[in-house]
């Protein structure tokens, strides 16, 4: 069902003046859940507008437009944290998860293409259609937070590099093994161990976990857990997104 201009404007309380790099088309209605701001999500309905190199929104930028960009990932389930109008960490990370669902470059930066892909409502598809499920999308390098098959939240991650490595008299392949699992330990705080310490773990297969850490690159970087921002964790242990026994698709 499609609304007015007039109508989604009001709903996604977006200022008027700072749609001028970020045009919004009409957009069918998402479901969202309690642990995600309540919006409108969006696809493409028509043309976006263009955004010159000039009306590039970056790390440290502030203001109406950065504020739109932020409103706008949080209605498509991106997560951010607060919609505060700076231009911060959390942002970029929320932008280059965007990016890699939308298969650009991964900097972190809103430009041209990358408010197209916002303004189109790029978002990435669950595979799994019932109960609560937190997906591993190892393509795209994100985490989903998936309900009945409907994407409800996206976190920026990065995954198992590939490389082999040395540690406790054994050589390793540092890979998040593609299968379904189940959280099954958790520690509230920084978990010691051979490779380094691991913030607030949610183990689901052996040693390998959702956790924290302060480093989260843009490409498959661990040994093979899934890393997300220390804000991140808190947001899934805050809301009970990784309780114990909640099932894990690494995909």
């Amino acid at each position: 069902m499609e609304i007015s201009r007039r109508r989604l404007l009001a709903a996604s309380a977006v200022p008027a003046a700072a749609l001028a790099s970020l045009a919004v088309g009409v957009l069918p209605a998402s479901a969202a859940t309690g642990a995600v701001v309540s919006a409108r999500t969006v696809s493409s309905a028509g043309a976006v507008a263009s955004v010159t190199s000039a009306a590039l929104l970056k790390p440290g930028s502030k203001g109406a437009a950065v504020l739109t960009a932020q409103r706008r990932l949080v209605a498509l389930g991106y997560y951010l944290g607060t919609a505060d109008g700076v231009y911060g960490p959390a942002t970029a990370h929320a932008v280059t998860a965007l990016q890699k669902v939308a298969g650009l470059q991964r900097d972190g930066v809103i430009g041209p293409r990358t408010a197209k892909a916002l303004a189109a409502g790029v978002r990435p598809h669950a595979s799994s259609r019932r109960g609560d499920v937190i997906e591993v999308d190892l393509a795209h390098q994100v985490l989903l937070v998936v309900h009945n098959g409907s994407v409800r939240s996206i976190f920026d991650a990065s995954t198992g590099s590939g490389a082999y490595y040395f540690s406790q008299g054994r050589t390793h392949h540092a890979v998040t093994p593609k299968g379904t699992y189940h959280v099954y330990y958790a520690v509230n705080g920084w978990d010691p161990g051979p490779l380094g310490a691991l913030y607030r773990p949610r183990y689901f297969n052996g040693g390998i976990a959702v956790h924290g850490y302060p480093s989260v690159p843009t490409t498959p970087a661990s040994h093979g857990c899934v890393r997300v921002t220390l804000g991140a964790m808190d947001y899934l242990w805050a809301h009970k997104l990784l309780p114990i026994g909640r099932t894990v698709m690494v995909r």
